[in-house]
């Protein structure tokens, strides 16, 4: 590509970039203003400024224990399907039957059935044995995340010769050592991204929390869903709200950044 075809690309991208983070600015710009402010110009900066809507939104959202909250359920929730998948794909690939086979082909069917046709029946049995609460989401959770991650962690496994899992048998190891010591680590790349799809999913989900959650476990999402009935033509603690909202998940990029990285990285180098 010559130096012509380079500039208009940069310049493209740029433009791209602005376009991206246009609503972010005026997320940003617009929680810090008074209504006045905002009715009389929603592009400009906050002029003046006042960050007594974040603390208003703040104390509405009961934001620490709604953060709270979604922190245990995507930690715990996380946590169980990367160990739970990671040793059903290891077990299923490692056992080259035709009941594994099946099995795995079930994992795979049962992406393919949709949340709606099972979540009245799926409620009700839990709610029979008091089980609607954040800990009976986290099991809900490993059953409909598990089937995708079982099959990305399956073709994983794959590629890993089982030379690896017969000279550390050879050595005296368990198949649990096998396992734990030998072939996970060897899963980080795949782990990371098993991890990062079903985080974004947990962290975002409205449906299911609204279903099992009682008012004292609200997580972050359906907080916001009712302070904007609340708050829905008050735009300056709506977009504070907002803010507050997406806060966490910057830092958790942030923190995780590098990881995120080495995952991507490694898993496209062979």
């Amino acid at each position: 590509m010559d130096k012509k075809g380079r500039s208009i690309l940069g310049i493209v991208g740029i433009l791209l970039g602005i376009l991206w983070l246009f609503p972010f600015y005026l997320i940003v710009t617009n929680s810090f203003k008074t209504p006045k402010g905002i009715f009389a110009s929603v592009l400009s900066f906050p002029h003046p400024s006042t960050g007594d809507n974040y603390v208003n939104s703040f104390k509405a959202l009961n934001f620490i224990g709604s953060l709270t909250n979604s922190l245990i359920i995507t930690i715990c929730s996380v946590l169980v399907i990367i160990l739970a998948s990671s040793m059903a794909a290891y077990a299923l690939q490692r056992n080259h039957s035709k009941l594994s086979g099946g099995l795995l082909m079930l994992f795979i069917s049962a992406m393919l059935i949709p949340f709606q046709s099972v979540m009245i029946p799926l409620t009700a049995n839990f709610g029979a044995v008091h089980f609607l609460n954040m800990w009976g989401l986290v099991v809900m959770y490993l059953g409909f995340d598990c089937s995708l991650s079982v099959f990305l962690y399956q073709g994983t496994l794959a590629s890993i010769p089982i030379a690896m899992d017969e000279s550390a048998e050879i050595e005296g190891a368990s198949r649990w050592q096998i396992f734990t010591k030998v072939i996970f680590p060897m899963l980080s790349p795949i782990t990371v991204t098993v991890a990062i799809l079903n985080i974004i999913a947990i962290w975002n989900d409205y449906l299911l929390p609204s279903l099992v959650l009682p008012q004292a476990q609200y997580t972050i999402p359906l907080q916001m869903f009712n302070f904007f009935g609340e708050y829905t033509k008050q735009w300056h603690l709506a977009l504070a709200g907002i803010t507050l909202s997406i806060i966490p998940v910057i830092l958790f990029y942030l923190f995780a950044q590098k990881w995120i990285i080495k995952g991507v990285t490694d898993g496209a180098v062979k």
